[in-house]
């Protein structure tokens, strides 16, 4: 099984990864990924997002889980978590769309072609101001709706979907759409259908995964929750990619830069400022940075740094240190 981001990549560099360390990524057995997993939750309306956090945690038995993208109480849909070390990948998910399946309700009724306008109003950047409960300050922002479609309409109760930018209110849109129609408007209800390269396809309630988990536990049969829990690096699928030498992994978790002569291949295009992420020859991923060259002062140097690490994934000391200081070399 080979991870789509590693697919067609630039070769800069050959070498071959040792066996005994590390796992490929799609080998992980389960207590491996308890550390660097993610599940695709199906929250339900009901709990807030956090106590969904605290309930994984306490059904898998693990110290560290986190969300992205918090869902308000009453709404449902997809909530992707990651497990362990995993978390700290999660961030890479806010820069991607989400999509909303939003039932609601016009205090006017509006015919077809009239709502068919209102909504063309809101496609592409508009202006919104957070609600009085909301997780953020109250400021005047612009968000992003890439579509904006009418499913249904039964007189008054309007359904639409809602492909948009991390951080948009369809709550407010609802009110906004109403102010202009006059009387006004209001939600009803909201499902998440989708964040960024996720959709509901692989959801998980939250009884199947105590299910599966309980399975292994008391049965040792672990290949249900293994359909559960995806490798962390699935997170990672729409940015660029970078795969490095074993030599070049710990020094890298011990927070060193990334040089080029560490550098195996990269993702074609590569551009000074990109968002990449570090992976080792077996699919793990080992951090998030950023490029400080481009693909083709990358392949026309053979030395200086090509990436600035942003984030450490991977726990150090899971490949061997193998750089060598200039002591090493006047010993020998």
């Amino acid at each position: 099984m080979t991870l789509k981001q590693l697919e067609n990549l630039v070769k800069i560099n050959e070498d071959i990864t040792n066996p005994e360390y590390g796992v490929f990524f799609d080998k992980r057995p389960i207590e491996n990924l308890l550390e660097y997993g993610l599940i695709l939750i199906d929250k339900p309306p009901g709990p807030t997002s956090h106590e969904v956090v605290a309930w994984t945690k306490r059904i898998l038995g693990i110290p560290k889980a986190g969300h992205s993208g918090t869902l308000d109480p009453q709404v449902s849909g997809v909530l992707p978590m990651g497990l362990g070390d995993g978390t700290k990948a999660l961030g890479v998910l806010l820069l991607g769309p989400k999509e909303y399946q939003a039932l609601g309700r016009l205090h006017s009724l509006p015919s077809k072609e009239k709502l068919e306008q209102i909504l063309s109003l809101f496609r592409g950047e508009i202006f919104q101001k957070p609600p009085q409960r909301s997780a953020v300050a109250r400021q005047t922002r612009t968000r992003t709706i890439y579509e904006l479609e009418l499913l249904e309409q039964k007189e008054r109760l309007v359904l639409l979907r809602v492909l948009c930018e991390a951080g948009t209110y369809i709550r407010k849109l609802y009110y906004d759409m109403g102010e202009i129609l006059g009387p006004g408007g209001s939600m009803i209800e909201l499902r998440r259908s989708r964040v960024h390269q996720f959709s509901e396809d692989n959801l998980v309630t939250m009884h199947e995964l105590a299910d599966a988990f309980a399975t292994w536990k008391e049965n040792g049969d672990s290949s249900k929750l293994k359909k559960m829990i995806l490798p962390i690096e699935h997170a990672l699928s729409e940015i660029k990619s970078v795969i490095i030498r074993d030599s070049a992994i710990d020094s890298l978790c011990h927070g060193a830069q990334l040089a080029i002569p560490g550098v195996l291949e990269i993702s074609p295009g590569l551009n000074q400022g990109d968002l990449v992420a570090i992976y080792s020859q077996k699919g793990e991923i080992i951090a998030l940075a950023e490029a400080v060259l481009s693909e083709n002062e990358i392949k026309d140097n053979v030395k200086g740094y090509a990436f600035q690490t942003k984030r450490i994934i991977m726990k150090p000391n899971t490949y061997p240190k193998s750089w060598r200081t200039n002591s090493t070399f006047k010993e020998k």
